[in-house]
């Protein structure tokens, strides 16, 4: 027993050591990044535009790539099946650590299990947009409309489950509402119908809709967040308007297959932090629409435990389900 003892005290301090080196010398390697979502999209420019400026910064290529499909569950589970070293990433947006786990009665990964959070990279915060020939003069008066006619109204979203869907299942619960959901798949073809006036309303965020937006397509009524969005200085938050709980926004954080060593992820995390902090990237992510983080993988991973609080009730009380 006495030698046994000996030889783990003997091999902490070595596998302690084994783990302090890898952090020294990460990465020493390309890093693979995976954004399960096709070239073009939000997630997929946030992912180009960090990883080109983290790949100058570390001196190591950094490959993006795409892998759509299961609502974010292929690459998900492509990245939780890796080798803990760090070099094999994924962008992880809400679908991907929050609602899936509660949409879906079997996974092929567990958000909680599998993956480590590194660091939330940006915000896109939902907006209240309606068609070019709506006759609702402000967001209030959108609701009490819609109210005064449940069920014929629709809404629709840039797919079942996604955060645009969500966002407006909030706003639906929080103001009273009964409209009919239409998913679409991506938000593009939802804000192509909305400008056509074949649907009167949806939520997007604001790097998919801001052309629809800009050019008067679609009219901005009020956006999902804490404050006011200095792309959209004129519209009000709903807790301007009385609906304090309207908060929702697609949360996109950068996440490493479980059991990756802690100092390897904290090194990551600082190295994905200086790309998103270097100005012409930020500057870059803010004109696209998105706001830009870099928070530490404590805080990430406190998000995402209360983001799971919050968005699990929702979809258990409305009995949304994507089996």
């Amino acid at each position: 027993m006495k030698s046994l003892l000996s030889a783990a005290l003997v091999a902490l301090p070595l596998a302690l050591g084994a783990t302090t080196a890898a952090a020294q010398t990460y990465p020493s390697k390309p890093i693979r990044w995976l954004v399960p979502y096709p070239a073009g999209g939000g997630s997929d420019f946030l992912a180009r535009t960090i990883g080109q400026q983290l790949s100058t910064h570390i001196g190591q290529p950094v490959t993006i790539e795409n892998k759509p499909g299961g609502n974010t569950a292929i690459a998900a589970s492509d990245v939780a099946r890796a080798a803990p070293d760090g070099y094999t990433v994924l962008s992880a947006d809400n679908g991907t650590m929050v609602f899936n786990s509660a949409l879906y009665s079997k996974l092929t990964y567990n958000p909680d299990k599998d993956l480590t959070p590194v660091t939330l990279m940006g915000r896109f915060p939902m907006i209240l947009v309606v068609g070019p020939n709506s006759d609702a003069r402000d967001a209030k008066d959108f609701i009490a409309k819609a109210k005064a006619a449940p069920g014929k109204l629709s809404c629709g979203s840039a797919g079942a489950g996604s955060p645009h869907h969500l966002a407006m299942e909030l706003l639906k619960t929080q103001a009273g509402l009964h409209m009919v959901h239409i998913p679409y798949r991506g938000a593009a073809p939802a804000l192509g119908d909305l400008a056509g006036g074949q649907i009167p309303a949806m939520m997007v965020d604001l790097a998919a809709g801001a052309g629809f937006i800009k050019s008067g397509k679609v009219r901005a009524l009020a956006v999902a967040n804490d404050k006011r969005l200095p792309q959209l200085p004129d519209v009000p938050t709903f807790g301007e308007l009385g609906f304090k709980g309207v908060e929702a926004a697609a949360l996109v954080g950068l996440v490493a297959p479980a059991g990756v060593p802690a100092d390897v992820v904290s090194a990551l995390q600082k190295q994905v932090k200086a790309a998103i902090d270097q100005p012409a990237v930020k500057q870059k992510l803010i004109e696209f629409g998105v706001e830009p983080v870099g928070s530490t993988p404590a805080e990430y991973g406190a998000l995402l435990k209360s983001e799971v609080t919050r968005w699990h009730k929702l979809i258990k009380d409305l009995k949304i389900t994507l089996d």
